[in-house]
Order: C-alpha cells, then structure tokens, then sequence
C-alpha cells in the first residue's frame, strides 16, 4: 500500500487489494477510542463493507462484518487496541430519506428524523462507554454527527481498459481526513 501525506489533516492512500482494504481498516480501528464517530463514503463498490471488515477484525469482532443496508445498523461487540470492551454500531445510511419526506425539504433535517426514528440518535449525538460508529454513506450529515470524527473516501478509478466488475479486486484510492484536533494527531500515527 502506497501512503502519501497530502497535509497535517489528511491522508491519501493507494490500496492494491483487497486484502489491503482489509489491513488498512485495521490499522484504523487500532486508532479508534470509545465515543469516535467514522464516516464512510464512494460509490457503490467501492470498498467500504471491504473497510468495515477490516475495522471489525482490528476490534477483535468475531461476528461477520455485512453491509447494513437493509437493517440500517447493526451492532457488534469487540475490544479495543488497550482490551477494553468494544461496541461497534455499524450504519448504512444509504436508505435512509427515502420518499417520505416532502419535497424540498432539508435533506439533513430528514436524514437525522429518520435517525431519530430508527433510535439511532442518540447512539450517535452520545455514543455510550465503549462505543464507535462506523457510518456509512453518512457524508450528508457530517457536520452535525460529530464535531471530532474521520471521514474516509474510498474511490475506484476506472478506465477504459478495466473490466465494469465492481465486485473484483482491484486498485482503491482512500483519502483519510480527520476532522478535530485528536484525529489529527491519531491520524499522523497511522
């Protein structure tokens, strides 16, 4: 994996593999601490449950990592890099907003209705001991979800010569910003 430090408060990362994609979740959850907020965002197969799994394994979470879009959030029990109890809540936003809202309506405002509505609120606005969120699609409502939280882009280049499969393992660019004084400083460890 090739790492290139585009300023004190990001990152950019190029990740060959899928396995890589693994290693560099779990490298992250290495960093991660009780209350942190992680959002996830690139188009559809890109790598985020690829991530997510990675982040999984790096809090010793011995349940299999899926994308949550159909139950919206799952929560899973690991431990952190110290041994302290982990509680994973791993969100799909991807769904969320829908056609239930009326027309021209705040799309933050709805989305964090629909959170409220789900009882995801709470575990997000004042995530309890021990617990992460791993969000993604959640890049609408990054500024309302944490003050302090990372937000990591996966994107995919595609060119005309690469096969339209995007199950297949294949070369990501993740660009790791943290946002907050402490994720800056985690961020320069990785």
């Amino acid at each position: 994996m090739k790492e290139e430090t585009v300023s004190e408060q990001q990152k950019v990362c190029t990740v060959p593999t899928d396995a890589d994609m693994r290693e560099l979740g779990k490298a992250v959850a290495k960093l991660v601490k009780e209350g942190d907020v992680l959002l996830l965002s690139g188009p559809l197969g890109a790598g985020k449950t690829t991530f997510a799994q990675g982040f999984g394994a790096g809090l010793s979470i011995s349940e299999p990592i899926v994308s949550p879009t159909f139950t919206i959030a799952r929560e899973l029990h690991g431990t952190f890099a110290d041994g302290k109890p982990a509680t994973l809540i791993h969100v799909d936003a991807y769904r969320l907003g829908g056609e239930d809202f009326a027309p021209g309506q705040d799309t933050v405002s709805r989305l964090l209705d629909e959170l409220e509505s789900l009882g995801l609120d709470e575990a997000l606005e004042e995530p309890g001991d021990g617990t992460v969120v791993l969000m993604e699609w959640g890049e609408q409502m990054a500024g309302v979800l944490a003050a302090e939280r990372l937000e990591v882009h996966i994107a995919r280049p595609i060119d005309s010569s690469q096969v339209d499969d995007f199950t297949s393992d294949g070369e990501r660019i993740v660009t790791l910003k943290a946002v907050g004084k402490d994720w800056l400083n985690r961020l320069a460890k990785l």
